[in-house]
């Protein structure tokens, strides 16, 4: 018998400032369970005991909660979009971008935005933002070893001209990581960058409540710029976007409506 499950994620959040409530809370309880039956505990109490006295199992636990799945280029019809019609769209009312990837996972999503850009503009005037709640998987993100599975969708000319293979792995450029700053964030509880021309945020708010929906939508709502756009993931479209003050610009792309003050 595991115990109390409440008490667990009152815990859990007092020591990780991750708050379980905010995540659908069958599918997440399912995936904890699992966790901890494989590590040989059989309450969340005497699990929880061990996270406070193992940092090796606290980070493995947190990489593993976070869901961390990544890969460059994810649904490739989109980052066509995203350059053939979002990009210029932006560029129209600024030379330069500030971009933020959310919820960047190992990397992929703010290298790939990086790689993109290249195509408008030189990377020394390329800077993206990336930031993610598990400090492990920046870590990993800073590192820049890939595995070739990951590259399935990336254009070959990027591989050719910003990796290095290294046995079975590829390796990312540093004029690439160069223009990626990672920071730690936790969506639910961190204060959001402002005037963000292009926030990106994939596969992640899937996982998350209708009530954590709207408070990170709101969010992005606000970190926005005049034109900013958000690009979804492709299971997380959001319906009822007028209620977060957002409008479709394409599938998967949000602008910010317009206050009044700004028309």
């Amino acid at each position: 018998m595991l115990g109390d499950y409440e008490l667990f994620k009152k815990d859990f959040l007092k020591l990780s400032g991750l708050d379980l409530s905010f995540y659908k809370e069958r599918q997440m309880k399912r995936r904890i369970n699992s966790f901890i039956s494989r590590k040989g505990h059989s309450t969340y109490k005497s699990f929880f005991n061990s996270l406070t006295l193992d940092k090796k199992l606290y980070d493995e636990f947190i990489n593993y909660l976070t869901i961390n799945v990544s890969e460059f280029f994810r649904n490739p019809t989109q980052w066509d979009v995203l350059e053939r019609e979002i990009l210029p769209y932006l560029f129209n009312y600024s030379s330069t971008l500030k971009v933020w990837s959310a919820a960047c996972s190992t990397g992929e999503e703010p290298y790939s935005l990086v790689m993109l850009l290249s195509k408008f503009l030189d990377l020394n005037k390329i800077k993206v933002l990336a930031t993610d709640v598990d400090t492990s998987a920046i870590d990993k993100a800073k590192l820049g070893l890939y595995s070739e599975k990951s590259l399935t969708n990336l254009p070959k000319d990027f591989i050719s001209k910003y990796f290095k293979k290294i046995n079975n792995s590829f390796k990312i450029s540093e004029e690439i990581k160069n223009c990626v700053q990672f920071e730690h964030h936790n969506l639910l509880k961190d204060r959001y960058p402002l005037n963000c021309d292009l926030i990106v945020c994939r596969n992640v708010l899937i996982y998350f409540t209708e009530d954590a929906k709207d408070i990170v939508y709101k969010n992005f709502n606000h970190s926005l710029s005049e034109y900013g756009i958000l690009f979804v993931g492709s299971t997380e479209q959001i319906i009822m976007s007028q209620k977060y003050k957002l409008e479709p610009v394409k599938t998967f792309f949000y602008k910010r409506v317009k206050k009044d003050s700004e028309i």
